[in-house]
């Protein structure tokens, strides 16, 4: 029993003058306060299930449920999704790759193409984290919840665009030299980062959807060597820099005088 003291202008009470009594009779005194019920919720990052029996907003006791409410558990993980984000969810490096191709087609062709954002993805639960979601029941289930394939249950599957994903974003894009190099959708403008020898021969700059990708052209050591979104323009206007600056340091790769007319390579000059 505690007597509080609450001044009209404070925000909180303060106790001065407080009795301990005992569990009986507490219940004699106040029995009509008693409840007891289930519990679901997301604490301290998972999900936590108990029967508690409370007087008033004292907890009397405490004890796990064992098998609860399948609908309250979906409920506790969804709140524990949009607490901790879905990076609770399993996410491969593919998978991210397929978010970002998805989002790259939401923005810049739209029609079906789902907004794949944390928001719009939490909004749409139903539509793609079921049935794996509802046999959920703790956080280590949802860490073994592919969300890859979870993902392509939003493509526009009725309108037969879903089968064109891979001629819209490719996840890779063959360059003349042979190589098939991934395209990363991430920023504003998918890039393409390939060594500058494997693009010889390419007068355009390769699109996708209709988009100029933004190629980082590399050195044969595979760092940074120049970026353009016009391929023609860079043969033409930077390339002659680049050369002079790179062939004598990688004299073993070829400088052709005109990038554009040469064959594209991987592979080293012939030593003499």
């Amino acid at each position: 029993v505690a007597v509080a003291d609450r001044p009209a202008t404070a925000v909180a009470a303060r106790v001065r003058l407080a009795a301990v009594i005992d569990e009986p009779t507490a219940r004699d005194a106040a029995g009509h306060l008693r409840s007891e019920g289930e519990e679901v919720r997301w604490e301290d990052g998972d999900v936590v299930a108990r029967r508690v029996e409370r007087l008033g907003a004292v907890e009397l006791s405490v004890r796990p449920l064992r098998k609860p409410d399948g609908r309250l558990v979906r409920a506790a993980l969804l709140d524990g999704l949009r607490r901790e984000g879905l990076g609770l969810l399993r996410w491969t490096r593919d998978t991210e790759g397929l978010r970002e191709r998805l989002g790259f087609l939401h923005r810049v062709v739209g029609g079906g193409w789902p907004d794949v954002s944390d928001a719009a993805l939490l909004e749409r639960a139903d539509e793609w984290l079921e049935p794996e979601l509802s046999r959920a029941r703790r956080r280590s289930d949802l860490a073994r919840l592919d969300a890859g394939q979870a993902l392509r249950r939003l493509l526009p599957w009725s309108t037969g665009e879903a089968s064109r994903l891979d001629e819209l974003a490719p996840e890779r894009i063959e360059v003349p030299s042979g190589s098939r190099v991934r395209v990363e959708y991430g920023g504003p403008q998918p890039v393409l980062a390939v060594k500058l020898q494997e693009l010889f021969g390419l007068r355009e700059t390769p699109r996708v959807a209709g988009v100029p990708v933004l190629v980082h052209l590399l050195s044969p050591a595979g760092r940074p060597a120049a970026v353009t979104a016009d391929l023609a323009s860079f043969w033409r206007d930077g390339y002659r820099a680049v050369r002079a600056e790179l062939r004598g340091r990688y004299p073993r790769h070829p400088w052709p005088e005109d990038p554009s007319a040469a064959v594209a390579t991987r592979r080293l000059n012939d030593r003499r």
